[in-house]
Formats: C-alpha cells, structure tokens, sequence
C-alpha cells in the first residue's frame, strides 16, 4: 500500500482531519479542534491510508521550498549559496533575511518560531497516527499484520527522519514518541541522546519497509531508509563527536547495490544533468525519496514565490506562475563554476532575457522599468552607477544574481506541465556520502574508489571534449575541493548549511559580504523565546538568551 502515488495526491492533498489533529506545538501538548474516536473512522484500507498521508503531505510545508519559511529557509539562508538581499523598495522584510546571512539571528526570529511549529506539528501527526494505527485489529479493516506493521514501520522511519532534520537545526531538542501520554513540558535531551533514538528507529526499522521499486515511489521505502542512515552516520562526529564512517559507507552501499530496491531496478545516475529534476523526474531511476507533487492532481510543487523574479517570468519561461523576486544566487557561489561546466549553463537564469521562442527582450518593473532585463552576477545599485564595489545584502536591484532554474516545470502547453516531484534523497546524494566517508577515514586524502564515486557524478557536467581536463584525480580531490563540489552539483537542494557544518566553514568561512564569525554557537539555532516562555524544562542552546 503505497503512502503517497500520483493517482491519489489529490486526496492526500486534502487536510485529513477524522482523527485527533495537532495544534502547533507551542508546547508540545495536544489540543483536539477536530475528534471523532478512532474506532468510528478506520474502517478500512483507504482510511489508514489516509491517517498515514497526513504527516507525509503536511512534512512539504516545511522541508520543500514552496513558500514556507521552515528547514530549506534556514538552511539556504544562514549558508554561503543563496541570500534574499533589499531590493530597492522590496525585500527587507524587518532584517529577517540579513540576519539569516550575517549570522546575526537571535531567539525571537519569527521565522525561526514558525519552523519549529511546522516540524513539530508533523512529529505529533507520526505520533497521532502510529498510536492509532498500531493498534487497530488488522482483520476487521480488511488488511494483514504484515500491512499494518508495514505503515507503522514507514511512520516510524519518518519520525526519525523528523528528528535528524530537527537536530539538525536546533541540537538538543525534547523527544517525544506519544501523543495522549506525552508530558505537557517535554524536557530538552541532549543533541547525543536525540542522535541516538533517531540511529536505534532507523535500525530497528529500515529492514521492515517495503523495497523502493516502480510501485512504491513516494512510498517510505528500504532505500530512503538507508538514505537517511548514512546522512545520519556521516554527521555523528559532528552530532555527537564519535565517527561512524565504516557505518556511513555500509549503509551507502546498500543503496548503491540496490539492496533497498530502486525503480526499474538498482539505482542508477541519470545520463545528464537536468532529468532528475524534469517534469517527468517521478519515475527518474535516480530519485531515493521524493514528495510526488502532481498539478493534475492538485498538489503542485510551486518553486515560484521564493526562486521566481516578478510577473514577467512568465514571459521568459512560458509558465503561469511568476514570484517574490526573493532568493538569488550569491556572486561567490556562481563564481566556483567554470565556463565548462554545463551545470553553469542549465541550472540557473543568467544574462540577457527574453521572451519564450523570440529575441524579444523581457522588460524590468523597477529599478529597470520598460529596460531589458539581465540578471548579473552582483549585488549592488548598478542602476545608480555602481559597477565595481563588493555590494551588500542592503543594495540589491531587481536584476541582482544569477537565478534559480534547477528544476523546470515546462512550458503550460506541456503535457507534464508542473508535474515535477520534489527529491529529498538522490543517489548522488548517498555516492558523495561513501566519498567522503572513504576520504576521512583515509585523513582527508582521496582514494581511487572515493575518486572514481565523485567523478562519476561530475562527469554529467561537462562534455566529452572537456572532461580529461576537469576529471578529479587522488591529487586534485582533497576535502575543500569535495566541499566546493557538493556546493556545486546540490545547489538549491536544502543541504548547505549541514554540509558547512561538517566541513567547519559555517561559522569560519568567509563568502561574498558575509564575514566569519568564528561563533561556535551559530552552529544550532536557538529555541525560540516564545516556547521557552511556555515550557520551563527546555534549555536554551548556549550563546543565546538564556542559554
């Protein structure tokens, strides 16, 4: 029984609300606005089906870039690729996108409150539904044991998948597994014992999920599990200051081998750079785990309001959707692609604009009113005469950075038109993983195994008459180089922040205008004052208010 396929993302994208629903959890304690008793409602498949959509579809609104300002927010943000800088009249929005960008944040970030609304609220939806869901007797709803353990298995998984990414952001966090019997002021627990339940859930589970195969895509399947262990063992000397890199590579492995399964077979690298994120990307033999978005079946995955620049996107691109004209590119993280490199041509918006299929220049709406529109590799007030100067996140233009162009949605006349799915683990992700896990384990130099992993990832970047001179060798993939390519190939996929921190360059790396801090602390968000004004057993991360 799949959790989530195309022809029932309709459905799914409907708020289910028969069983016992979460509020935001401002304290982690559960208040009902909408009941009836689960005895009345799980009747049958469809209805489990339905309680177990729940945290899956609502996990979109805060890991997706679909307009929330949650996980990919902070994560892209705070990091040295992309920035939400003023542009002229537009974008300032009290500082809250500075701050993000000068490490500057404190405890009573809005943005930041809303993140840990969003994601907690989906750990009481897992916890509401594994309650209900556990104990149903499977016989009279018309499913097997095996069926029913099968979804608790992929709830637990994504559980734990809530809890890495959670950790991720704020480190010691409450651990809560219940809904009924949960404590009203859950205690914080520290990063090393969150680290733990999350790497004992993933363990005991993993094995129980269904393998990850052409019927199961967007299913929590074997593969997504393994995905998430070796994410998982890669961080732990980070997380909790013990390597687990024999760990990292085993579970790599079990993705790489198709040991959890692969659609249309072993996972395998698509042949070119862009099909992994084309409209038809759902059944791309590449993809581990994604959000099957469908504008058919109206769920559509909407890039446009962070990533999109005005109305006039439609134009050049031929869509229906413009945007906020928010999220560019900052000019360093440009910069580290060469020439040669395809990736600089096909993923992002540069240059002179024009209108779909003409030569017809796409005109601007502020800073170059009724001029054509290029977007440059800067920041700064070029319309006012600046042309050299390093720029700020307070002088940006309408035109300012290179844009975001990674995924494509095709043109409206399009029969796959935005119906693009969402990865959240590819098999790229997992070789880069097992790369730089043989890579650490060797003190930071490359092997020909970890050499050969990255190259073949690299290779879909540049053609063939440009690939001897940009092919990795043990002497030219050293750690900063691996890092510089991780930017590189998951750009615009909410992974650059953990990859800093892994890599010590969040707080001592120095990008465009962003200067190091050398704080330690901005390593974790702070908990937001307005949880610990509510909860007295949570502890404020250290350097912040109260910490």
């Amino acid at each position: 029984m799949k959790l989530l396929d195309k022809k029932t993302i309709r459905f799914a994208a409907a708020l289910f609300i028969g069983t016992s629903l979460m509020t935001g959890c401002t304290n982690l304690d559960e208040t009902m606005y909408s009941k009836l008793e689960k005895e009345s409602f799980y009747k049958n498949k469809l209805e489990v089906m339905q309680a177990a959509l729940r945290p899956f579809t609502h996990m979109q609104a805060w890991l997706a870039p679909t307009g929330a300002s949650a996980f990919y927010y902070h994560s892209e943000l705070s990091a040295d690729q992309l920035a939400w800088p003023q542009k002229g009249r537009h974008g300032y929005d009290g500082g809250d996108h500075f701050r993000m960008h000068y490490h500057t944040w404190t405890e009573t970030e809005n943005r930041m409150r809303d993140a840990w609304n969003l994601m907690w609220t989906g750990v009481g939806f897992v916890n509401n539904a594994i309650a209900d869901i556990s104990t149903l007797d499977a016989e009279k709803i018309g499913m097997t044991a095996e069926e029913v353990q099968s979804v608790v298995s992929q709830l637990k998984v994504l559980r734990a998948y809530h809890y890495i990414r959670m950790m991720d952001m704020w480190g010691n966090i409450p651990i809560v597994t219940e809904v009924a019997n949960s404590p009203v002021n859950p205690e914080t627990k520290t990063r090393k014992e969150v680290f733990d339940f999350i790497k004992t859930e993933l363990e005991a589970e993993v094995t129980k999920l269904p393998d990850l195969n052409a019927e199961t895509v967007g299913k929590v399947n074997r593969a997504a599990g393994y995905a998430m262990l070796s994410e998982l063992y890669l961080n732990a000397q980070k997380w909790t200051g013990t390597p687990m890199w024999d760990e990292c590579i085993a579970a790599a492995d079990k993705v790489i081998s198709g040991a959890g399964g692969g659609i249309g077979g072993t996972p395998k690298l698509s042949p070119n750079i862009n099909a992994i994120f084309s409209n038809t990307n759902s059944a791309n033999p590449e993809s581990i785990f994604q959000f099957q978005y469908s504008r058919k079946g109206g769920f559509t995955f909407d890039w446009g309001g962070f990533f999109m620049g005005y109305d006039y996107m439609k134009e050049a691109l031929g869509v229906s959707y413009g945007g906020w004209n928010a999220f560019v590119v900052i000019p360093t993280a440009f910069d580290a692609y060469n020439a040669q490199d395809l990736r600089k041509k096909d993923w992002f918006l540069f240059g002179p604009q024009y209108k779909r299929g003409t030569t017809t220049p796409v005109l601007g709406t502020e800073e170059y009113a009724k001029q054509p529109l290029s977007f440059v590799n800067s920041i700064r007030r070029e319309s006012e005469g600046d042309k050299t100067s390093e720029g700020s996140m307070a002088e940006g233009e309408e035109n300012s950075g290179a844009r975001f162009n990674k995924y494509k949605s095709g043109i409206t006349s399009d029969e796959n038109y935005q119906e693009n799915d969402y990865v959240i683990y590819r098999l790229t992700e997992v070789i880069f993983n097992k790369a730089e896990a043989l890579m650490r384990k060797n003190g930071g130099a490359a092997n020909q195994a970890a050499v050969d992993l990255i190259n073949s990832s690299r290779q879909r970047a540049f053609a063939a008459a440009d690939w001897t001179a940009n092919r990795y060798t043990t002497a030219t993939l050293t750690l900063d180089e691996l890092l510089a390519e991780r930017g590189r190939e998951f750009i615009f996929e909410g992974k650059r922040r953990t990859d800093l921190i892994r890599f010590g360059k969040f707080t001592t790396g120095t990008w465009w205008d962003h200067k190091a801090t050398g704080d330690v602390n901005k390593e974790i968000f702070p908990i937001p004052q307005t949880q610990m004004a509510i909860n007295p057993n949570l502890k404020q991360n250290p350097g912040y208010n109260g910490g």
